[in-house]
């Protein structure tokens, strides 16, 4: 032990020489000592927990002559930390040793339910409880079959706790989520009062203005001011009126409700998560007694918004680390649990760390598909179905939920608003209405604040797009952007659109500055070049789509806007270089995928998938763009060539090639290749008349093509190929594109 370790130890024994548990004059001899001292005095065992209470945190004897630890010393109910002269014990049931709080210390018979007005109140009461009057506390029938639940036996199964594996006791923790319970009970009944309500004076209202109009009409008609077949149209008129205002009104309701409900979840999660903060101070103020050094655990309180310490790949690279929680999660989604407590420690019983908790309930709700639930109208909340009843009331969203459950797992969880570059969203779009809000979670992991967006993770259920994920911006107060120097909304719409997939595959954008909306040059042309990591060079492949902005219209003149795209590999960057065919704006959306050689040698179709999108505008064009020949898709240049078939240009390492009425590219082989075939492209001529310019030959590993070219002008060239070791790859069917190039020949 160190010496400050002695001083803390001797400085808390005095009160004990004194009372006569022992005698000495010699400080050694109490260093010496200390520990089978502490043995000797201890005989009492908490209450709560039945571990041994030490005279340093021990609370009692009690009149029934229990002991409780200090951080045991709580309401059974509630939770609430407790004194001497605040708690109360059981008047109906002496062989209840049970302490509980003012508000929740139980008043009823044990067969009887709680009268209306009680005359067996505890007098440190006066009455009340929460400020309700007395027989409010345990109004709620099933709160208090609960309670007398516990004068025979424990309501809930003791869960054995593994060290630190449970912060909050179980009972504690469900008895807390009964009184919540009860609260939303409240919330729902008030709804549909309000809703009662609501509807019956828009009955009235609805009833009212028909009558009046149909009676104006009657009038007029009488009078042969209108026809009697602009009847119809007036009730047409006022269904259609009548429509909108109730959809009006239901859309204000809505966001009423969501809002009192998010409010009250709030309120609750606080709760929950105080419940959390006294265990855990109690737990790490007992593992400094016996280490100084000890590092606190999860904190007590909610952090404030800072930057993350690390990126998520410092955390985890690839989701397969998740699969065994993934595996609970998914067999919990299919099972009955009737209480938010025992979901919660079913879904973390096998997490290694907040994040492994995170994770469980992130894919327990997006697994779960609430989305497309099916509830009953008579739906018990004291079942699996009901633990969701504010999905089904359309009160409660994805992000509440997942807040609510994070607070049963002690997890620090907010909800953040905001705008989102989601479904719908196109580049240049502004955020000037509310097409474009956003809510989301950020939850406290591993030191830091993460961002937590379950509708998106879940819409692979309900909508199978691609990009569920796109950039966020978060309005409010700022910090929660979790960024060092946090951006304007004004910033954020310029932007470049792009999707998680951007960086999954590690790319980032050459130019720093670059926007949303790309103007062009003076020629017509705009570029977008995108940086790829040594990883992404290897394996990663891209395709585009040009179409234009206002419409869905992909051609130009009887020609398909892909071939004023020229796309390459230069380096380490993708380029993809648009040539403006009009001043109509345009939108370039960028795919890609990561395969590997032995795949796209294969032949089959590759799924491309969206990474990022561009506006391309040109206002002034004063040249005609001609398009580039009507070549296979993909990029141009012998880049694909190396990576994916292991050919090396000997000849041309560039896309463009500026020759003579001849030309001869060459190649060597890293690996077999069986067969070479290159096909000869110009615009406006027939590919036909152009097939006997081509030869190909191979001598040991070089490959070699040679062209004619019959007239001066831009050609395309592909070159196609099958692997020789693939046995499945006999025949020409099978060959596959592995390089273009762009040829202009001077004849």
């Amino acid at each position: 032990m160190t010496h400050s370790f002695y001083v803390r130890r001797i400085r808390r024994i005095p009160s004990f020489i004194e009372s006569g548990f022992v005698r000495c004059t010699s400080p050694q001899f109490l260093l010496f000592d200390f520990d089978v001292l502490l043995l000797q005095m201890v005989k009492e065992q908490c209450h709560r927990c039945g571990k041994p209470v030490y005279p340093t945190d021990k609370v009692g004897p009690l009149k029934d002559s229990t002991f409780f630890h200090q951080g045991c010393f709580k309401c059974y109910i509630c939770g609430t930390r407790l004194a001497l002269k605040t708690y109360c014990n059981n008047r109906n049931d002496i062989g209840d040793m049970e302490v509980y709080c003012n508000n929740h210390v139980p008043t009823a018979g044990p067969h009887d339910l709680p009268p209306i007005k009680s005359q067996n109140m505890h007098p440190a009461s006066n009455g009340h409880a929460n400020g309700r009057r007395g027989d409010a506390g345990l109004a709620d029938m099933k709160i208090a079959h609960a309670i007398k639940a516990t004068q025979v036996a424990k309501p809930y199964p003791k869960i054995v706790h593994e060290g630190a594996k449970y912060v909050v006791d179980y009972d504690t923790q469900t008895r807390l989520e009964l009184i919540h319970r009860d609260d939303e009970d409240k919330l729902y009944e008030a709804f549909d009062e309000h809703r009662e309500r609501e509807y019956n004076q828009f009955q009235r209202e609805t009833k009212e203005e028909w009558e009046q109009a149909l009676s104006d009409f009657a009038r007029r008609f009488e009078k042969g001011q209108v026809a009697a077949k602009n009847r119809d149209d007036l009730i047409r008129q006022l269904t259609i009126k009548r429509d909108k205002k109730l959809e009006t009104l239901n859309v204000r309701r809505r966001e009423r409700e969501r809002k009192q409900t998010a409010e009250l979840v709030d309120r609750q999660a606080k709760e929950m998560l105080e419940l959390f903060r006294q265990a855990r101070q109690d737990r790490d103020y007992q593992e400094k007694e016996f280490d100084h050094h000890a590092i606190p655990s999860y904190p007590t309180t909610p952090p404030p918004p800072l930057p993350p310490s690390c990126s998520k790949r410092h955390i985890y690279t690839d989701t397969s680390v998740f699969e065994a929680v993934d595996q609970i999660a998914i067999s919990v989604a299919q099972s009955e649990v009737t209480t938010f407590t025992e979901l919660i420690r079913t879904l973390t019983a096998g997490a290694r760390s907040d994040v492994d908790k995170a994770r469980a309930i992130y894919r327990w709700i997006t697994v779960k598909n609430l989305n497309v639930m099916v509830f009953d109208n008579d739906l018990d909340i004291n079942t699996p179905m009901g633990l969701l009843r504010g999905i089904k009331n359309g009160t409660e969203s994805y992000h509440v939920l997942f807040k609510r459950l994070c607070s049963y797992a002690g997890l620090h969880c907010v909800v953040i608003k905001g705008y989102s570059k989601s479904a719908g969203y196109q580049p240049g779009f502004y955020f000037d209405d509310n097409r474009f809000r956003n809510t989301w979670n950020a939850v406290f992991l591993d030191g830091s604040w993460r961002f937590v967006q379950c509708n998106w993770g879940a819409r692979h259920l309900v909508n199978a797009k691609e990009g569920s994920k796109k950039p966020v911006q978060r309005d409010g107060n700022p910090e929660w952007q979790l960024l060092s120097r946090p951006i304007t909304l004004q910033q954020f719409q310029l932007l470049p659109f792009v999707r998680s997939l951007f960086f999954r595959y590690g790319l980032s954008f050459t130019e720093s500055g670059l926007r949303a909306v790309v103007e062009a040059d003076r020629s017509g042309a705009a570029t977008i070049s995108i940086a790829m990591s040594n990883e992404a060079l290897d394996s990663l492949i891209f395709h585009y789509n040009l179409r234009f902005y206002d419409g869905d219209e992909a051609d130009v003149d009887g020609m398909n806007l892909k071939r004023f795209v020229m796309q390459s590999v230069v380096g380490d960057s993708v380029i993809f270089r648009v040539h403006c065919p009009s001043t109509r704006p345009l939108l370039l959306d960028v795919f890609a995928n990561a395969v590997s050689p032995d795949h796209y040698l294969t032949g089959q179709p590759i799924k491309f998938k969206s990474v990022c999108k561009f506006k391309i505008v040109c206002e002034n064009l004063k040249v005609i763009m001609v398009p580039l020949p009507e070549c296979a898709s993909g990029e141009w240049g012998p880049a694909k060539a190396y990576r994916l078939f292991g050919l090396v240009p000997l000849s041309h390492e560039e896309a463009i090639i500026n020759c003579d009425q001849y030309a001869e590219i060459r190649f060597r082989m890293r690996k077999p290749l069986a067969e070479f075939v290159a096909s000869l492209h110009k615009n406006r001529t027939d590919d036909r008349h152009l097939q006997r310019c081509c030869h190909t030959e191979s001598r040991g590993d070089e490959v070699v093509i040679r062209i004619e070219f019959p007239d001066e002008g831009q050609y395309g060239l592909d070159i196609y190929t099958r692997d020789a070791n693939n046995p499945n790859s006999a025949g020409k069917q099978l060959l596959t594109h592995c390089c273009k190039y762009l040829i202009n020949a001077r004849v």
